[in-house]
């Protein structure tokens, strides 16, 4: 007998074989197992191993419920929580594996298995020979095994990252477009040949462009019954084109993605470990919207929807809207809300109303909420807010034919892109039925089967368009006609006096608060000590 054969007979007791033994096999994907059959092969070859050994066959037990799960965690791995659990209830005198990784890639897993199969008296084994957990220097040996194991997974993983990045780094590789562009056969990227698709997605950046928020987009999209467009990314229907609810998450995606301005991007969205879920890479909070911190940002590699400017110009105005910013226009009688800045103490000053809502002050209490200090200074609004209506309507005379003729253009251009929408939703409509009614006529009429629902189609396809026309036709009922002449005329007249247009009745808060807006950035305000002067 060789002295590592005489070295293995010792290790194993009778104790050992009156135990299972148990064959764990393991590949770490679909891929593996399909094209790696050898590897497969070897493992279920460890039975001979084991009879071999001494075990009887009916006390050799194959686990294998883990075929195409990672070792990296146990999560999922019912086959290693089962092996476990016949260790921990005394089941198990020996494990095998082709080798030591197949167990556990993980030191913070494996060390638990070592710790349980030396606390019941279970050996190990691999292609190299059997360990006694509790034996010091083969305990040693497995735990160098472990972290070489551990090692090796993250070494693979660098490695393929650095290769993505490298090749990301040339703009080649391949990543997820957004809705509204098409990848090629041969790779390159183009935008969506459909028209009506590209037109939609104009339509989201012009509306935000104009309402300056993703809510107001929100709502003309909803008013408007505007769908939005999407490919289906997995299933049959892959390819396909499909039109979706608008909602909140997909414009600010939309809104987001540089890719719109012809920017090739890698590395937008990166996962937080903390965040991450064992057993799950594709989980984890992920910081979405930073084109820092390592990110690869190459411009003008594909098709643009807009430009960079406007891109950046969007990113501002989506920041700006958030509480703490200037953003755009509140409700309430308040003109300079969020346009105020505490002289003092530098925070954004706060609307108060007090007298049932007919008094207004603007007071800075940014300190007081925070730390319980008093108000840093308050003073009314009334006063403040006509001192810079004055100024305003001062700056805005000059432009105030310019503003005229823009705002004609400005409604005629809004008209124009509605019914555009329309014509081409009547388009596809018109196209989708005459699509149905030919499938129709192509059938056997003796397969009924089949020309019961080719019929069934036709039927829902004419009813759509039928419903788009009716829908078209009130909306051009309900659309404000083109301007007159006299219309025209009375325009430029209210405009030579922007006072009289200011203070009109028809004119709301809102629509002053936008006109202030465009004029100013910040005011900064300080009172003189408990005096109602205010520099």
């Amino acid at each position: 007998m060789s002295p590592r054969n005489a070295a293995i007979s010792d290790k194993i007791q009778p104790l050992h074989r009156d135990r299972q033994a148990i064959v764990y096999v393991r590949q770490s994907t679909p891929h593996q197992i399909e094209r790696h059959q050898e590897s497969t092969r070897l493992q279920y070859a460890l039975v001979d191993h084991a009879l071999a050994l001494g075990w009887a066959r009916e006390r050799v037990v194959v686990i294998d419920e883990d075929q195409g799960r990672s070792g990296a965690s146990t999560q999922g791995r019912l086959g290693f929580q089962r092996l476990f659990a016949e260790v921990g209830l005394g089941h198990v005198g020996l494990v095998l594996g082709v080798e030591m990784s197949r167990l556990a890639r993980s030191c913070c897993d494996w060390h638990q298995l070592i710790e349980i199969c030396a606390l019941r008296g279970t050996l190990l084994g691999d292609s190299q020979g059997i360990y006694d957990p509790n034996c010091l220097n083969d305990r040693l040996l497995l735990g160098l095994k472990a972290t070489i194991s551990e090692a090796e997974l993250h070494l693979l993983k660098a490695r393929m990252d650095e290769g993505r990045r490298a090749k990301a780094q040339r703009g080649e590789l391949a990543v997820t477009l957004p809705r509204g562009y098409l990848r090629r056969p041969d790779g390159s990227v183009g935008l969506d040949p459909d028209e009506q698709v590209q037109t939609t997605i104009r339509l989201v950046f012009s509306l935000f462009e104009r309402y300056g928020t993703i809510s107001a987009v929100l709502r003309h999209l909803v008013t408007h019954d505007i769908h939005l467009p999407d490919r289906v990314r997995v299933g049959l229907a892959k390819g396909e084109l499909a039109w979706r609810r608008p909602n909140r998450p997909t414009l600010v995606d939309l809104l987001h993605n540089p890719c719109y301005a012809g920017v090739y991007v890698y590395g937008r969205r990166q996962v937080q470990p903390a965040r991450q879920q064992p057993g799950q890479p594709n989980t984890g909070r992920r910081r979405g919207h930073d084109l820092e911190n390592g990110v690869i940002v190459l411009r003008d590699r594909l098709p643009a929807y807009i430009s960079w400017e406007r891109y950046m110009a969007n990113l501002e105005q989506m920041a700006a809207n958030r509480s703490d910013h200037r953003g755009i226009p509140r409700h309430g009688p308040g003109l300079l809300s969020g346009l105020l800045a505490c002289g003092r103490c530098g925070h954004r000053m706060f609307t108060h109303h007090n007298h049932n809502g007919r008094g207004l002050r603007y007071v800075c209490g940014a300190e007081s909420a925070c730390y319980g200090v008093p108000i840093c200074q308050a003073l009314a609004g009334d006063a403040l807010d006509a001192h810079v209506t004055e100024l305003v309507l001062r700056a805005l005379t000059p432009a105030a034919l310019d503003t005229s003729l823009q705002l004609a253009e400005d409604l005629e251009l809004e008209r124009a892109d509605q019914h555009r929408q329309w014509r081409l939703r009547l388009e596809r409509a018109h196209y989708e039925a005459d699509r149905a009614s030919r499938m129709y006529a192509a059938v056997e009429p003796e397969n009924r089967l089949v020309a019961r629902t080719l019929e069934r189609q036709w039927e829902e396809a004419l009813a759509t368009e039928q419903r788009l026309t009716a829908d078209y036709e009130s909306f051009q009922r309900r659309a404000p006609r083109r301007l007159t002449a006299a219309e025209q005329d009375a325009i430029r007249r209210l405009a030579a006096d922007i006072p009289a247009l200011w203070r009109a009745p028809t004119t709301t808060v809102v629509e002053r608060q936008e006109l202030v807006r465009l004029v100013l950035e910040r005011i900064v305000v300080t009172v003189a000590g408990t005096t109602e002067v205010v520099v």
